[in-house]
């Protein structure tokens, strides 16, 4: 018999089909090789950063995020609808009130006569940080009509029988003098002006009365970089020598008076540099206020809460109102609801205008001399009523 050659025919099925994918591995490693010389020669930089930044083509920075009470930037639009506080806050020069906590915090402040010629703030909290906030004092009727627009817990220690039983009717958030949410201060001097809250109190308060968030009616905004372009130009105008430019003039200082005291009449002096205005009285000193950093529990605002600090708001109104004494011969009755002249200050420059609010739940209207509604720079907003009998004056 003649010998089988091939006794195994898988074998040689098995090495003809081994070409095919031998040829299959080396196209495959032809093409990687391809591919990886085709990167460094086309697209690989010798900066990785570069490389890696490719990645991000067709991408932008968000938007920022301003608040919608004092006009900053803020880090969530989350916040814009957290609880607001409204704080009675008094002012008087040999009470103990000064110097005040917590103060330069506000977004907004409202500053009127309470009694005697002695002003008092209506101070407008949202997120604020410090320890503590007051003194805090009693309510009056006028406070409370320009607090209700902002949606706030109502902060006061008594008040006026008319503002007890405005309050009462009103349905306004009401936090009066309580020990749960607020403590005396003792051994500072402060007399009868030792009366403090806090932003963990008040919000305390809110979180056990239900109140888990506030729909403030604020006032319009410039942006920041709004602002900032205004008061360049106000402070460098750009004017052609021999002509005559439509430019505002630079308003260095800033005179409100209340009245015929001194300790209680300001002074206001623009710093073009931080866009603000430093806050001082009449008589020289300037408005100081503490501010308590977050980590203390209750504090003794004098012996614990630091160096003091400027008020210095970033845009100040003089908002002229009708005011008389009341039939007790010691309280104000001031007009909210109606409409007078305006004077408003910021960016350096110096608006006239008018003021309106139609009704107590309504925020008040500020117009240029033109009929626009202002729009003011993001920070600080300080509002004066000023009576028939004060006086506005700048330079």
């Amino acid at each position: 018999m003649p010998k089988n050659k091939n006794p195994n025919p898988s074998d040689s099925t098995h090495k003809k089909s081994k070409k095919p994918l031998i040829i299959a591995i080396v196209a495959v490693l032809i093409l990687c090789a391809a591919g990886t010389a085709s990167y460094f020669l086309f697209f690989r930089d010798d900066a990785p950063l570069k490389s890696n930044s490719s990645l991000n083509i067709g991408l932008k920075d968000p938007d920022p995020i301003y608040s919608n009470l004092t006009g900053l930037e803020i880090t969530d639009e989350s916040l814009n609808a957290s609880p607001t506080f409204c704080v009675q806050i008094p002012n008087g020069s040999t009470d103990g009130a000064r110097p005040q906590v917590g103060l330069t915090q506000a977004g907004v402040v409202f500053e009127a006569i309470a009694e005697t010629g002695i002003t008092r703030f209506a101070a407008v909290f949202q997120n604020p940080t410090s320890s503590a906030i007051g003194p805090v004092r009693s309510l009056r009727p006028y406070y409370l009509d320009w607090d209700t627009p902002f949606d706030c817990t109502v902060t006061h220690a008594g008040g006026s029988d008319e503002a007890l039983a405005a309050i009462r009717q009103g349905g306004q958030r009401n936090l009066d003098e309580d020990y749960s949410y607020m403590w005396r201060e003792e051994g500072t001097g402060r007399l009868w002006n030792n009366l403090f809250t806090s932003p963990a109190n008040l919000l305390q308060f809110n979180s056990d009365h239900g109140y888990a968030s506030s729909n403030p009616q604020t006032f319009p905004r410039l942006t920041p970089s709004e602002a900032a372009d205004i008061a360049h130009k106000n402070a460098y105008p750009e004017c052609p020598e021999d002509s005559e430019c439509d430019i505002a003039p630079l308003v260095n200082n800033i005179y409100i008076n209340f009245g015929n005291w001194v300790n209680y009449n300001t002074v206001y002096t623009y710093n073009p540099e931080s866009n603000t205005y430093a806050r001082s009285y009449q008589s020289g000193d300037a408005h100081l206020v503490y501010e308590c950093s977050a980590n203390l529990a209750e504090p003794n605002t004098v012996t614990e809460c630091g160096e003091l600090k400027q008020i210095a708001p970033s845009a100040v109104v003089a908002m002229m109102v009708q005011e008389h004494t009341m039939a007790d011969g010691y309280h104000e009755s001031i007009t909210t609801i109606g409409s007078g002249k305006a004077y408003i200050f910021q960016n350096g420059e110096a608006i006239e205008g008018t003021w309106a609010k139609s009704a107590q739940n309504s925020q008040i209207v500020f117009k240029d001399a033109f009929g626009e509604i202002v729009r003011f720079t993001p920070g600080q907003l300080w509002i004066a009523a000023v009576p028939q009998f004060g006086s506005v004056s700048w330079e």
